[in-house]
């Protein structure tokens, strides 16, 4: 089978040398400041990639910014209409975290499409990739082990569940909030002290480390300004945040916005990831056996 990979970060790299050695035909464009192993195919642009490819991957997520494509390892850029324009409906196309504008793009040019990073499979191999990522800075940007680190985690969601689970192991004393009963009862459940995400003013102070996972302004500068001096924000969340970094600068709260850590921390487990998840796709629809 011949895959093209275009766009995206060194989770796409692996991603196509994997492809490779599992014996497929891959090309690949918009990686050009990488040097790509011997036999994936780089081209000079987005049509010879995806001339006679069975199966388009795109990046994750799919858009860096408005209208263009996710592209850190390309020396050009490139709009989401240039890439698409190009692909055939004939052709499968996969691409992570896509936003309403290219799925209407993508509906609108007849290209059948499937948002890999909604996939469960992958979204709970990504979470621990992001977990562990987390960790490492925990352990790298504050002064105390995590071992007896107070910690809250905001939010119970894949990668709260994941991080939480290693903190404990690690030793640390762990919070967890989430805005359900039932999220509530399962924190409860696996020993962490519970907090009701909504209910957080007042109750910041006593931290070593906040982990934020909440895509959404949790962390205003009001609940910020609670926050003590030698205490260590970190936002997990994807766009927008949940974390004001605009007050946090102003307060002098240490904050950091780590987007995007399985590729930073893990790019060969998580181009695994993706790989496997599309096998698991096109074994679907189809189009593998």
């Amino acid at each position: 089978m011949k895959f093209a990979v275009i766009g995206g970060d060194m989770r796409q790299v692996k991603l196509a040398e994997l492809l490779l050695a599992d014996g497929h035909g891959v090309s690949a464009f918009a990686l050009d400041r990488i040097r790509l192993t011997d036999g994936i195919q780089a081209c000079p642009t987005a049509r010879a990639a995806a001339e006679g490819a069975e199966c388009v991957i795109l990046p994750l997520p799919l858009q860096s910014r408005e209208g263009m494509l996710s592209a850190p390892l390309s020396g050009g850029l490139h709009t989401v209409r240039e890439i698409l324009s190009v692909i055939s409906p004939a052709q499968t196309v996969l691409a992570g975290r896509a936003d309403d504008a290219s799925r209407e793009l993508l509906s609108s040019l007849g290209l059948v499409f499937t948002d890999y990073f909604e996939r469960e499979e992958l979204a709970v191999s990504n979470a621990v990739a992001a977990a562990e990522g987390a960790l490492g800075l925990i352990m790298q940007e504050t002064a105390v082990t995590v071992w007896r680190a107070r910690i809250l985690v905001v939010g119970f969601g894949r990668i709260g569940k994941i991080l939480c689970h290693r903190l404990r192991g690690l030793g640390a004393h762990v919070t967890a909030s989430a805005r359900t009963p039932a999220d509530a009862a399962w924190i409860r459940a696996y020993g962490y002290t519970p907090e009701e995400t909504g209910k957080l003013d007042g109750r910041l102070s006593g931290y070593d480390v906040i982990v934020n996972t909440v895509p959404a302004r949790v962390m205003n500068a009001r609940r910020l300004a609670e926050v003590g001096a030698d205490c260590l924000c970190l936002d997990l969340a994807s766009k927008p945040g949940g974390l004001d970094f605009t007050a946090a600068s102003k307060l002098g709260v240490r904050a950091m916005w780590a987007l995007s850590l399985p590729g930073e921390v893990a790019p060969a487990t998580s181009g695994a990831i993706i790989r496997d998840t599309v096998y698991n796709i096109l074994t679907e629809k189809g189009v593998m056996k």
